[in-house]
């Protein structure tokens, strides 16, 4: 099967989760949320043969485009010499290179297969990022969004949460792709504005560590996922609820309660 868009023509690779966004409402949608700007230091996550791009070089012609497939590169390439374009893979990418004179606004189509270490990347470099638009499946964006005791809050959740503003924007038809894929889409806005931190930095690394634990087993109560982790005697908490009730402050006043805990037993 190929796909076939302006001149170019590809045929859709498997390995690397090609499914092709043509449709120009959805693809006007996506650039419409990200607020873009000539002056706009902007990222596409894989190009493809140019749908969104397009999109994009008619507001930021100066932006930079990362493509994995070396046959889509090199359409990217001849198409648009004003972008740069970086060929491999975005998840190698260091993004402080490319923020050296202001923070990044990301868009992209990716991949359901990389969805995940995409996001924790971007959470991991968002000193450089200032927003994400992202399209991803539906039910991972639903997901993002969830808030406690709902089926969908999770690690993902509370993580991103914790860290960014988090939006749900619109879903998209699993019909306006191709190759279609089994499952809709949704695109999400991901900001990493100063102040959308709830945590303290000081306590990041040791929140992040403790949310991954409170959800190992869900089922299971605090207590039983954090018993071998963490010595819970003394700690001011109900250790007997689950992690999916908690809030994320409710994270940031455990993680503070064990710190201190930690320290006391130091001493």
């Amino acid at each position: 099967m190929k796909v076939k868009y302006k001149d170019a023509e590809v045929a859709p690779k498997k390995r690397f989760g090609q499914n092709f966004l043509l449709d120009q409402n959805v693809l006007r949608k996506i650039v419409a949320e990200a607020h873009l700007s000539p002056d706009d230091n902007v990222l596409e996550i894989g190009s493809g043969f140019g749908a969104l791009t397009r999109h994009i070089a008619a507001v930021a012609p100066r932006f930079v485009a990362v493509e994995l497939d070396r046959n889509l590169a090199a359409f990217i390439r001849s198409e648009f010499p004003d972008a740069r374009l970086i060929e491999g893979d975005f998840l190698d990418v260091p993004l402080a290179p490319l923020a050296k004179e202001k923070p990044l606004k990301i868009l992209g189509n990716i991949p359901y297969s990389i969805t995940t270490p995409i996001l924790f990347k971007l959470l991991d470099e968002r000193a450089f990022v200032e927003s994400a638009i992202l399209l991803v499946q539906d039910e991972v964006a639903r997901r993002l969004s969830a808030k406690p005791r709902e089926k969908d809050y999770g690690v993902l959740a509370v993580q991103l949460q914790a860290f960014a503003k988090t939006e749900y924007l619109f879903k998209v038809s699993k019909n306006v792709f191709k190759p279609q894929p089994t499952v809709n889409s949704a695109a999400i806005r991901l900001s990493f504005r100063q102040g959308s931190s709830q945590v303290p930095s000081e306590l990041e690394g040791a929140f992040r560590a403790l949310v991954r634990r409170a959800f190992a087993m869900r089922r299971k109560t605090l207590e039983n996922n954090l018993k071998f982790h963490y010595d819970l005697s003394g700690v001011d908490f109900d250790f007997k609820r689950r992690a999916e009730e908690l809030s994320i402050q409710d994270f940031v006043a455990l993680t503070r309660r064990l710190s201190e805990r930690e320290r006391r037993a130091k001493d």
